[in-house]
């Protein structure tokens, strides 16, 4: 098994190589027809009984850096995945509300991916989009994935093929357990922590779930499944217990006909059928194209809006806190402490900003780069201006962090937060290098200590201890800032600190949140508390995104090497991916779990 991984992972490396020489020639050639692709996409219209088409075919997230620029002429070197703005979707929504060329929505359910509450900011918006009397329609065609009933169950009616499914079942976490692993290829991974629930090293520690862990896992997912029942029976006026009792009898097994019983759809149709409905609320001929138009072409100039000379500055925090990885076509996502501390320090030495709000996506990260963040937030609070946070599905551990000193922190009921705790990773290759490898090595040093550190020696009980109390000290600095921040006790916060997780709502509860809400209710609130006055600032967004061209030639190549790694590796790319990141991360870290809610 070793020795297969390894000859995986090199001939993986082999076709990584293919992949980027192929990417190159195929680029130049494709390289027009992007730029032709791109001026079509702007040039979208929307014309009289037009409707918004909310495709839910892809991955929602805060925003589009830049579009896949490959995936429609090679399949190959996409992503295989179309990512939504999250932003762009609101805004599409609140325009379309107010736009008299748009008469309704339609909800294309093609299995949306994302996480709790990116699902229950856009069903509030559709939600409120129902005031305007327009209809909303959703329609499934091979099914309705969960996360899309979700949504759809905001629409004025759901429309199934009669051929098609339903898929309700609950919550459930994922987290894979790497110890047996590890200890198969030699790696012992040298663990300091503090915090009974700081279980984002348990991975690392044991092959399966933590009693502490599971405890948090199963508060935290209850109460956002309760969020979601109670949100879908409402809407389709039946129970929640009924809503639970179906959900436990398998419901992706039900048959159409059994679903409407239920109540769970409201009439079965093919696709045409269900188009022909939509031309007749929209007075369009039998033999005409519906007007279906993109949120793109709604959404308007997302990077500023509003008039005057103040600003509100929307800055983005998103992905792991310095969580820099050499894998070969990894996620680029992520905060780099240093560019954000800079970004920061520009807006609090810019007269015209008035007020920030701080977007928080981020499970956390290194807790040195946590702390300079924190520092530059501190000094734009002390400026004088109006420091707000908005937290999206993560806001834990480092993200928290950094959060814990705003003004105000708004967070949706399902928002993943809390978690704070610290700990501290040595990763030890000795076992790997000599004992599976054959590679043997010397030390010689002036010191007792000089090899601290070394990536080829256990730790000693001397270094374990002085380690431990770096960790110690990094966790009473992170709930000072806690306790600092929120106003209370530094005993308070560690009463509900210990690495623990929480959900928004039970956050709020207990005083990690100040509000439920989202992005909007956060601008607002700033903007308010700043004194200016309604429609006379602007909003823009931060830090500005790169679409050059050679931005989006840059993306198509980390996706292209990706996607030929995981076809290569399978299953073991994400053992893969783990080492390479243990490997590449700060020692010391504010970082919650990696998990997968489905």
């Amino acid at each position: 098994m070793l020795k297969k991984f390894f000859l995986i992972v090199c001939g993986s490396f082999v076709g990584a190589v293919l992949a980027f020489t192929f990417f190159m020639f195929a680029s130049i050639i494709m390289s027009f027809a992007i730029f032709g692709s791109m001026s079509k996409v702007q040039t979208v219209s929307v014309e009289k009984n037009s409707i918004l088409h909310i495709d839910l075919g892809g991955e929602i997230v805060e925003r589009t850096t830049s579009q896949d620029p490959f995936a429609q002429y090679v399949p190959y070197m996409g992503s295989g995945e179309a990512e939504i703005s999250l932003q762009e979707l609101l805004s599409a929504i609140d325009e379309a509300k107010d736009n008299d060329r748009i008469k309704g929505i339609f909800l294309d359910c093609r299995g949306v991916a994302a996480a709790p509450a990116s699902l229950q900011t856009l069903r509030k918006a559709l939600v409120d989009f129902k005031g305007s009397k327009k209809f909303i329609y959703a329609y499934g065609d091979d099914g309705i994935s969960q996360g899309d009933y979700y949504l759809a169950t905001a629409a004025d009616s759901i429309f199934l093929n009669p051929q098609g499914l339903v898929d309700l079942h609950g919550l459930a976490s994922q987290t894979p357990y790497f110890k047996t692993f590890l200890d198969n290829v030699g790696v012992e991974m040298q663990v300091i922590r503090v915090g009974r629930f700081k279980s984002a090293v348990e991975p690392y520690m044991l092959d399966s779930i933590s009693p502490e862990n599971r405890e948090q896992q199963e508060v935290y997912l209850g109460s956002i499944w309760n969020e979601m029942v109670t949100a879908m029976a409402t809407d389709r006026n039946i129970t929640a217990d009924k809503i639970n009792q179906l959900t436990d009898s398998i419901v992706s097994m039900m048959d159409a006909e059994e679903l409407l019983a239920e109540k769970l759809i409201d009439k079965t149709c093919y696709r045409e059928e269900f188009e022909d409905k939509l031309r007749a609320l929209t007075d369009v001929d039998a033999d005409e194209d519906l007007k279906l138009v993109p949120p793109s072409a709604l959404a308007g100039d997302l990077e500023e809006s509003g008039s005057g000379s103040d600003k509100v500055v929307v800055l983005y925090a998103v992905g792991e806190i310095d969580g820099g990885s050499s894998i070969p076509g990894g996620d680029s996502e992520g905060i780099y402490s240093e560019l954000l501390v800079d970004e920061i320090r520009k807006l609090r030495l810019d007269d015209d900003v008035k007020g920030l709000v701080l977007r928080v996506n981020s499970p956390g990260g290194s807790a040195f780069g946590s702390e300079v963040i924190w520092k530059a937030l501190d000094d734009f609070k002390k400026s004088g201006k109006t420091f707000a946070v908005s937290m999206g599905d993560y806001a834990a551990s480092g993200g928290y962090y950094i959060s814990c000193n705003a003004d105000r922190i708004f967070a949706e009921p399902t928002t993943i937060t809390g978690s704070i705790g610290i700990f501290g990773v040595v990763p030890c290759y000795r076992g790997l290098a000599e004992d599976k490898l054959g590679i043997h090595f010397s030390t010689v040093s002036t010191n007792a200590n000089g090899d601290f550190g070394s990536a080829m020696q256990p730790l000693t009980p001397y270094q374990r201890d002085a380690m431990q109390r770096m960790v110690d000290r990094g966790y009473d600095l992170f709930t000072s800032r806690c306790a600092n921040g929120r106003n209370v006790s530094q005993d308070s916060i560690k009463s509900i600190a210990e690495g623990r997780v929480w959900d928004g709502k039970t956050a709020k509860e207990i005083g990690l949140v100040d509000e439920l809400g989202g992005l909007d209710d956060a601008v607002k609130w700033v903007a308010k508390k700043a004194g200016l006055k309604e429609d006379k600032y602007k909003v823009v967004t931060a830090p500005v995104t790169d679409d050059s061209f050679w931005a989006l030639m840059a993306q198509a190549r980390v996706m292209a090497v990706r996607h030929e790694m995981q076809q290569e590796m399978g299953l073991f790319y994400t053992a893969y991916e783990q080492l390479q990141l243990i490997m590449n991360r700060h020692h010391v870290l504010c970082l919650m779990e990696p998990l997968e809610i489905r």
